[in-house]
């Protein structure tokens, strides 16, 4: 063991405060400004934290993966999601991504996407595959 751990994920945003909005909202938690553009919510484990970085003259790029986390029930956020409008459009192994449907590999999940590019996955408690059966 390295005695490393991941302490924070950010996605990048065009607005900061529709995207506070919009997380707090999925999220179902406030989260809180920390300054410098950026809006921190604090999860079971590593911050997911959103930074505009339009102040700094450039597009946000989305994340290059999509961030998964895991939830007891699914229903309330995958409600919250469509209510957002951000319910994945997308094919995930020939099913639509933004259902929560049971995943090849096992997992039951659905996937979003927020305004700006970056991709969520909410997996389910008890589904949750770790690369060993």
């Amino acid at each position: 063991m390295s005695g490393l751990r991941i302490v924070r994920v950010m996605h990048e945003v065009g607005d900061l405060a529709e995207a506070a909005r919009g997380y707090a909202t999925l999220l179902d938690t406030p989260g809180e400004p920390v300054g410098g553009g950026r809006h921190y919510f604090r999860l079971d484990g590593p911050i997911l934290g959103i930074v505009e970085v339009a102040g700094g003259g450039r597009a946000p790029r989305p994340a290059g993966q999509d961030l998964y986390l895991e939830a007891g029930e699914l229903q309330p956020v995958h409600e919250r999601a469509a209510r957002l409008g951000w319910l994945s459009r997308g094919d995930v192994h020939g099913k639509p991504g933004g259902e929560i449907v049971v995943r090849p590999w096992g997992e039951r999940s659905f996937y979003v996407e927020d305004p700006w590019g970056n991709g969520l996955c909410f997996v389910e408690t008890g589904s949750l595959f770790t690369g060993k059966r």
